[in-house]
């Protein structure tokens, strides 16, 4: 199952002009010392302050870095043009703010030798996040383990790792927005795929950068319609 030694890291961005640079900087260091051919896809989703120019910039200086900028704000439209430009087949995706340790990149690098999806797990890690967001996760990912039958513990955006045959096998599966892991997730383990979870670090107590309560309405409303095709296709 191993493949060519590269590894993509890619990071959905939105208005981050205050974390671009620094933290691709130091994204860059980290991978430098894995010691492997790799890149990082920025991919901007909707960015009107000054993230799209900031990431331009950095592409033209460092040539690991590669960005692109799409019209509309949508995660999941990012992360399919992604997964087109990527270059090799692994692919790790991370959050601009970093705030997962990043030695999960190199961890699921390696898994994904042996693997298909390598799943970061802040609850059977340690996570620094508000009560809030805390709770609803932990409602979530409750109720798509009974719904769904898929029991892992994150269906977050960061801290994944694919490999790109299998998105490619999905990418008509992968919605605008955010509730494609879970998508993935769920049809991979339907069909066999190996899927491997990983406790990871997590310090993130910045404000969201989506608006709870729709966020809320959207992954409930999209993970009671899983479950009705799902009912559908059993029948």
């Amino acid at each position: 199952m191993k493949s060519n030694p590269g590894m993509t890291v890619f990071i959905p961005v939105y208005n981050e002009e205050d974390l671009l640079v620094k933290n691709t900087l130091n994204l860059l260091k980290c991978m430098d010392k894995l010691d492997m051919p790799y890149e990082v896809i920025l991919g901007s989703n909707g960015s009107v302050d000054d993230t799209v120019n900031l990431a331009r910039k950095l592409s033209k200086r460092y040539d690991p870095v590669r960005f692109f900028h799409v019209k509309f704000k949508g995660v999941g439209r990012a992360f399919k043009e992604g997964i087109r430009m990527a270059a090799y087949e692994r692919i790790v995706t991370v959050d601009m703010d970093l705030s997962i340790t990043l030695d999960f990149i190199s961890e699921a690098c390696r898994l994904l030798d042996y693997s298909d999806i390598v799943i970061g797990s802040k609850i059977t890690g340690k996570q620094q996040r508000s009560w809030i967001r805390i709770a609803a996760s932990n409602i979530f990912i409750s109720l798509a383990g009974h719904l769904l039958h898929i029991n892992y513990h994150d269906y977050s955006i960061a801290a994944k790792g694919y490999r790109k045959g299998l998105l490619e096998k999905y990418l008509d599966y992968i919605d605008d927005h955010t509730f494609y892991v879970v998508e993935i997730v769920h049809r991979a383990s339907r069909d066999g795929y190996r899927i491997l979870e990983v406790p990871v670090n997590c310090m993130d107590m910045r404000e969201s950068r989506f608006n709870l309560v729709h966020e809320g309405v959207y992954k409930f409303g999209h993970l009671f319609r899983l479950w009705l095709k799902t009912r559908k296709f059993k029948i």
